[in-house]
């Protein structure tokens, strides 16, 4: 599964083949495809652990400080439209264009805006508007709760337009 990941990261999912990684692995590709079924299987089970990690890495490094650029930015947003632009810019760069790289699939921008909402709802709902529950859960619990929401966003079923 690390050959995979790897591959995926480095050359997107268009630019990676089951014949690559098999051969990367140094396994038969025809074992990918009876544990996987398929090219998408493969790369779902890839990073299945996403939506997770996604989530755990905002919630502890938004833990460790509200003054990151994400929060600092969304609090001035609704009243200042430099602010609005620079959280759009910030978010583009940082969250969207890098998901959709990684996933390189045709739906790839649809997919990062799912998650993109998902995680600023996370955020705003925590740290700006400090709704209960979701305010004083634990990290595991918002792991637990959220990460499947974002990974159902990154591979679930092709999302309609």
């Amino acid at each position: 599964m690390r050959v995979a990941r790897e591959l995926f990261h480095e050359h997107g999912y268009g630019g990676t083949t089951v014949r690559m990684i098999a051969t990367t692995a140094e396994v038969d590709p025809a074992m990918v495809f009876y544990f996987f079924g398929t090219k998408q299987g493969l790369f779902s089970a890839a990073i299945e652990i996403s939506g997770e990690r996604l989530v755990r890495t905002l919630v502890e490094n938004l833990d460790k400080s509200d003054r990151t650029p994400l929060m600092m930015l969304t609090r001035s947003a609704p009243t200042d439209s430099r602010a609005e632009a620079l959280l759009r810019e910030f978010i583009d760069r940082e969250i969207t264009g890098r998901l959709a790289a990684l996933l390189d699939t045709p739906d790839a921008a649809l997919r990062a805006g799912m998650v993109n909402v998902q995680i600023l709802g996370l955020a705003v709902a925590r740290y700006i508007m400090r709704i209960e529950p979701i305010a004083s859960s634990s990290v595991d619990e918002l792991v637990a709760t959220f990460g499947p929401l974002v990974q159902h966003c990154l591979t679930g079923p092709a999302p309609r337009a």
